[in-house]
């Protein structure tokens, strides 16, 4: 047997980096970025001038409040808003201020696999909208979706925002979407933001600032593994890279080696050796056209019933539902 099989991977992070970090090329998921310095990190990407994605989302939003309220409530109907990937709701807090302000009888449920992120978003949600009907859920979203599969008259309307459907190649996503009309009544509905193809440049500028910050934030993963698992990666050795191919929309982050290293990675009892300019994938960020958006729909078994734009078509939100 391989000395390394017999070291005990008891949680899916040693698993995911075990995994990743053995395989060619490595590796690694751009989830186990979100701790609390991730998170802070996120934030500090989402106020940046290049990252438009946060306020172009955030103005369909505000724009379309009423006629979500509308499409979401069916006449002041009971409903669960059910938020996978939460994080500090700066977007669904316009939602969740008009509903509350307009009386609409609903419960939200955030999702976050971050702890700390569902933390400081009840706290603020407490302090901000007091009224408001909150449970929280820490998990990742099939966990999370699972525990939610209840069946009750009451609708499900599940958001799905800022383009985190884009970390899933196509062939995830169809899955995924699969996964969550599997969880999806009748009357229930899927509400997504999908970033549209646009201008390479100003893809790229969003992804690799000048600032440095988008840097910092992919290298956590590194940080993490060094604090958690007790590795010795030296994170100034890695060069960020971010890379766009305007034919498939597909954007990809990459750790590269800029020297040759040896890591260790005690709590695996893991050797890994880098060549120079050798890479880690740790993301991708997917843009998309409407053909795309429909083809998975079709796919995972969804109709598309409305869309929601910026005057640029910089962003999308789409409203599904269930084909029957």
């Amino acid at each position: 047997m391989h000395k390394q099989l017999a070291i005990s991977l008891d949680t899916p992070f040693k698993q995911e980096v075990f995994e990743g970090l053995t395989s060619y090329p490595k590796f690694l998921s751009s989830k186990y970025i979100y701790d609390k310095a991730g998170d802070k990190l996120f934030q500090d990407i989402m106020n940046m001038p290049e990252y438009y994605l946060t306020n172009t989302e955030y103005a369909i939003i505000e724009q379309h409040k009423i006629q979500l309220a509308h499409m979401f409530s069916r006449g002041n109907q009971p409903f669960h808003l059910i938020e996978m990937g939460a994080g500090d709701g700066k977007k669904t807090k316009i939602l969740l201020r008009h509903f509350t302000e307009q009386n609409l009888d609903f419960t939200f449920r955030p999702i976050d696999i971050s702890q700390n992120a569902l933390d400081q978003l009840q706290i603020n949600l407490k302090r901000e909208i007091p009224r408001l009907r909150t449970e929280p859920l820490q998990g990742n979203y099939f966990e999370t979706l699972r525990k939610l599969n209840f069946n009750t008259e009451e609708r499900k309307v599940i958001l799905f925002l800022g383009s985190n459907i884009g970390n899933l190649c196509h062939e995830e996503a169809i899955d995924f979407l699969s996964q969550i009309q599997e969880y999806m009544q009748p009357e229930d509905l899927l509400f997504i933001g999908f970033d549209q193809k646009k201008n390479p440049e100003t893809i790229l500028n969003a992804y690799n600032d000048e600032t440095g910050i988008t840097a910092k934030f992919n290298k956590n993963l590194l940080v993490r593994i060094n604090k958690e698992l007790d590795a010795n990666f030296n994170i100034d050795c890695f060069k960020h890279w971010e890379v766009y191919d305007p034919e498939t929309g597909t954007a990809k982050s990459y750790l590269v080696a800029k020297s040759p290293q040896k890591v260790f990675i005690q709590a695996l009892d893991l050797h890994i050796s880098f060549k120079a300019w050798e890479t880690i994938h740790t993301e991708i960020s997917q843009k998309y056209d409407d053909r795309t958006v429909q083809w998975l729909a079709e796919q995972s078994n969804l109709t598309v019933i409305d869309e929601y734009s910026d005057p640029k078509q910089f962003y999308k939100n789409y409203l599904f539902k269930k084909s029957y």
